[in-house]
Parts: C-alpha cells; sequence; structure tokens
C-alpha cells in the first residue's frame, strides 16, 4: 500500500511542476451564442476567473451562480477525490481557459480531463442537479488484456459494482470511491468512480452505471481506460493511479474460489503427506490427522457440488448469448459491413441484457393485435409493459424465416454499439423457442409520419417543435456520420423511422439497412437494393 501511495504522490508532484491534459470538449449549440461585452459574458468571464480558487479552497468541487434573468450564468468545477489542491487549480484553470478558446460564443460548455481528471461545466441554465448522460467520451491505454479475458471481466464487473454503490451512497459533498481486486496471482485491477455531489444517490448510481455499460463499446480487453459524461467518471487500470484513502474505499473483494480440480488435487496430496508421516507419529496425533484429512475431503466434496450447481445454472443462463453469437458470428452474409471492419470483435463485444419470452409474451399479452404499433421490413412491433411498469416497443422475428434475418443481426450490431440522445435506445433481446426479439425503449408519440399525414395531429407540430426536430434529426445523423467509433450510413432514413419521445424529441431508429464505413472511406458500391 505504501508505495501505491508514494507513486501516486509522486505522480502528483510531477503534475505539479508541469501538469499536462489530455482535454476534452463539447460546445452546446443548441444553447445559443453571446457576444462579446455583454452582460451574460461578463458574468461567464468572473466566474470561469474565480472558479479555479473556489474549487481548489472548497475540497475539490464548487457551484456558482451569477446574474438575474436571461444574464444569469451557472458554472460547476470537479476535481477527483485524491488531487492535491495545487493540481486541482492547475486543471480547472486550464479547462477554462481551453473553454474560452474552443467555445468563444456558446453560452454552454463542459470540459473534461482524463489524467488528472476535472470536469468543468458551465450554461445560461441550472443543471447542477440534472442527470445528464451525454456526451460521453474516453480515453483508453493501448495495451489489451492478452490471458483470462473472461476472469478479468467477471472480477472487473464485481469490481465496478463495489466502486458504484460506494461512490454513490457518498455524501452532499463527495461521491468518490476506489477499490481494487486481484484476477491473477500477480495482476491487480485498480478502478475509482466519482460523482458530481449534487445528484440524487439513484442518479449517481444511474450515471454511473451507464459508464459501466459503454465499457464493452469503447474500451473491451484494455487494461486501463478512463470514461466520462458531463456528471460522472470512472477509471481502471493494472497499477494503482490514485492515493487510497481508507474512508473512499469499497470494501475488498474476495478472491475467486480455486477451481474444484485444484482443490481436489491439494486435498488428496494434503492427505498423502498425512500419510507418508504417519508412521512417525504417536497414536494421539494419528486420530486428529484422520479426522482433518476426513473433513478436508468432505468440504472438498461440497465445493465440487457447489461449483456443479453454478455451472449448470450459469450454462442455462447463457444458453441465449451463445445463441446470439452464433447468429451475430454465422454464415449469414454481412454486406453491410465494410471490408476493413473486424466482425468477430463487434459481435463478441455484445453487452446488453437478454430478457425472457414469457417475460415479454406477458408484456405484449402475447403478442396480441391490440398491441400491434406497426409493422416493417424487419417484422410487427408490438408495444409491452413489463412487471415494473415500463413501456417497451418489441420488434419480433421468426427465426425460422430467412425475410429479416440480416437486418437483425445488423441491428444487434450497430445499436449495440451506439449511444446518442436522438438514436433509439436499445433495451435487450430474446432468443427463445424460434422466436427472434429485440426490445426498445418505447416512444409514446410513435413515428414522425404519423404526425405528419394526418392533419389533425399536424396542427400539434407548430413551426418551432418542427425547427427542434429538424435539428435533432441532424443531431443523431452527424453523430453517425462524424461523431461516433464507428461511421455509419442509415441507408433507410424517412419520417416512419423517426420516432418521437414523450417531449416530442425525435430519434433514429431501425439501422437494418445501415451500413459501416471506414474512415478513410468515401464511397462504396451495394450488391442488393436497400432502403425505400
Amino acid at each position: 500500500m505504501w508505495v501505491n501511495i508514494l507513486v501516486c504522490l509522486l505522480t502528483h508532484l510531477i503534475a505539479g511542476m508541469s501538469v499536462s491534459f489530455d482535454q476534452s470538449f463539447s460546445c452546446y449549440a443548441d444553447s445559443g451564442n453571446f457576444t462579446t461585452n455583454t452582460t451574460y459574458a461578463k458574468n461567464l468571464d468572473f466566474i470561469l476567473h474565480s472558479l479555479p480558487n473556489n474549487v481548489s479552497e472548497h475540497g475539490g468541487f464548487f457551484t456558482v451562480t451569477v446574474g438575474q434573468g436571461s444574464n444569469k450564468a451557472y458554472a460547476l468545477g470537479l476535481c477527483r477525490g485524491d488531487l492535491t489542491s495545487y493540481v486541482c487549480h492547475s486543471c480547472v484553470k486550464f479547462a477554462a481557459d481551453d473553454l474560452r478558446a474552443r467555445c468563444p460564443n456558446q453560452k454552454e460548455a463542459v470540459s473534461w480531463s482524463s489524467d488528472p481528471p476535472c470536469i468543468l461545466h458551465y450554461a445560461n441554465r441550472h443543471f447542477f442537479k440534472m442527470l445528464e448522460l451525454y456526451p460521453t467520451t474516453f480515453v483508453h491505454n493501448n495495451r489489451d488484456i492478452s490471458s483470462n479475458l473472461p476472469q478479468f471481466d467477471t472480477v472487473w464487473e464485481s469490481l465496478m459494482d463495489s466502486v458504484v454503490t460506494k461512490a454513490s451512497n457518498g455524501s452532499s459533498t463527495l461521491k468518490y470511491a476506489t477499490g481494487k481486486a486481484n484476477f491473477t496471482a500477480s495482476k491487480t485491477i485498480y478502478a475509482l468512480t466519482q460523482c458530481n455531489p449534487k445528484l440524487a444517490h439513484n442518479d449517481c448510481d444511474s450515471c454511473l452505471r451507464e459508464l459501466v455499460s459503454f465499457y464493452k463499446v469503447c474500451c473491451h480487453q484494455k487494461q486501463g481506460a478512463r470514461i466520462q459524461n458531463p456528471n460522472c467518471w470512472l477509471g481502471w487500470d493494472l497499477h494503482g493511479f490514485y492515493v487510497p484513502n481508507p474512508a473512499t474505499t469499497a470494501p475488498s473483494l474476495s478472491p475467486p474460489l480455486a477451481p474444484v480440480s485444484k482443490i481436489l488435487i491439494r486435498s488428496l496430496l494434503s492427505w498423502m503427506n498425512e500419510k507418508s508421516d504417519e508412521k512417525k507419529l504417536n497414536k494421539s496425533i494419528w486420530v486428529p490427522s484422520l479426522s482433518a484429512a476426513l473433513g478436508l475431503a468432505l468440504f472438498s466434496a461440497c465445493c465440487f457440488f457447489l461449483w456443479k450447481r453454478i455451472n449448470i445454472q450459469e450454462d442455462k443462463g447463457d444458453t441465449q448469448e451463445v445463441q446470439l453469437l452464433d447468429l451475430v458470428l454465422g454464415s449469414v452474409p454481412h454486406e453491410n459491413s465494410s471490408g476493413d471492419f473486424n466482425l468477430e470483435n463487434v459481435g463478441r463485444s455484445l453487452d446488453f441484457p437478454s430478457i425472457q419470452l414469457d417475460i415479454l409474451q406477458a408484456a405484449t399479452n402475447n403478442f396480441c393485435d391490440e398491441n400491434k404499433l406497426g409493422q416493417g421490413g424487419f417484422g410487427l412491433v408490438y408495444k409491452g409493459t413489463l412487471p415494473n411498469g415500463k413501456e417497451i416497443a418489441v420488434k419480433r422475428l421468426s427465426i425460422t424465416s430467412d425475410q429479416g434475418l440480416l437486418e437483425f443481426k445488423n441491428e444487434v450490431i450497430l445499436i449495440a454499439k451506439l449511444q446518442h440522445r436522438n438514436l433509439v435506445r436499445l433495451l435487450g433481446c430474446c432468443l427463445e423457442k424460434n422466436e427472434m426479439l429485440l426490445v426498445y425503449e418505447f416512444m409514446p408519440n410513435r413515428s414522425l409520419d404519423v404526425l405528419l399525414f394526418d392533419s389533425s395531429l399536424a396542427m400539434q407540430l407548430t413551426w418551432q417543435k418542427r425547427f427542434s426536430i429538424i435539428k435533432g434529426i441532424a443531431r443523431g445523423i452527424m453523430y453517425l456520420h462524424e461523431d461516433s467509433r464507428l461511421r455509419i450510413i442509415h441507408r433507410d432514413l424517412k419520417a416512419s423511422n423517426v420516432l418521437l419521445d414523450h417531449d416530442m424529441n425525435p430519434k433514429i431508429s431501425d439501422f437494418g439497412m445501415a451500413k459501416i464505413f471506414g474512415r478513410d472511406q468515401n464511397q462504396a458500391n451495394t450488391n442488393r437494393i436497400v432502403g425505400t
């Protein structure tokens, strides 16, 4: 432990002498612009000038509001829980200067520094307690986990669950946690999580778990990474990168049980050693030794049966995941994928829930016609309600049909990898009893074409709402074309594939025809007619 503390302190001292920041930022165009020398500009200048001192002097977190009415400016600064005052001050100051240069006229912007991490967010609205999950940024180590990846994933997920729980249960001034766990005899995973302390417990938990779910999208197999959004961040590495503090350390995780075969071998060797020494022991010692050997054998047998039972349960639970993996990696042609894109890596990095068929049958009243929302090239879409009251939309395709199989695979590959507020969200899938089902968030205002081509409903679409929908669609397409990790061309964008949520926010759906492009690719030929 002392070695880790010294390494981290040395890192901070070096950073204090010459601080270098890996900076990410986002300028919010939707919030409007301001001009120089206006009241809002002066209020913002005052905030950004004073924020580094205030954050460093108040334990690494500070919020401030200046001005009145439409000229009111809000700002939040947050440093990682173990940063020294000097490094925290330097990080926030660098972020403030960087944002003013990169977003000179935007009323709202956010900046992240990955190492050492800090967040600076300013706006013309009150956002301190709001859960905002986008945009999400990340940096990762270029080195991969070369062996024991399944074991790494298991230990990683347990460790993250521990530190997320610890951080979200923090105080109104600090929601921060660290932890570590061994995944081999010589390698340890170190993890850190932190939230904006203004967030409620549940919001902090949701924020961090959103980042955890992003792991398979951005950083699977990586030895270390930092992932962050405007409200929280998490990081991990195979070396200590933070200063441990007992008050913020999550409970230690018990190392995984040794494989049963090793337990049995060790038990047998122990018993044989005792037998070989038996003649050297007197009678008073022989009886306890035999009792110990029998006890150890009994313990080993119990472990064996427990292990078998767990494995059987895991095998049952893994059946659908194996089916899905076979589907994605199977012999179905993947013309929609670019030649230089590794389909195997995409398939193996899928990470979303497998939902049982009986749950979806109950949610949709056994796919009754009354719950039918529509029909497309993929198949029928039904509305459903889960036991917890959450409304969902379920796409249904029979697995015995060739029609839509490629579209199903394409949709699974792409939407599982994409996260944006203007793209429909995939919640899970189901492959049981010749059924192939995809489960999405429910869009109560249906698709855009319903409103556009119904004269009574079209009256609801004021010009302001229409313009907001146009901008939302454009943001989604810009993300697909330029900002996502993959370059994706939708190829079937139409009003019926734009869904509207409760607040009439547009979300692009139906990626069955989409095509993945290489970063340097600007044209391609298709082998089949697609689109409408």
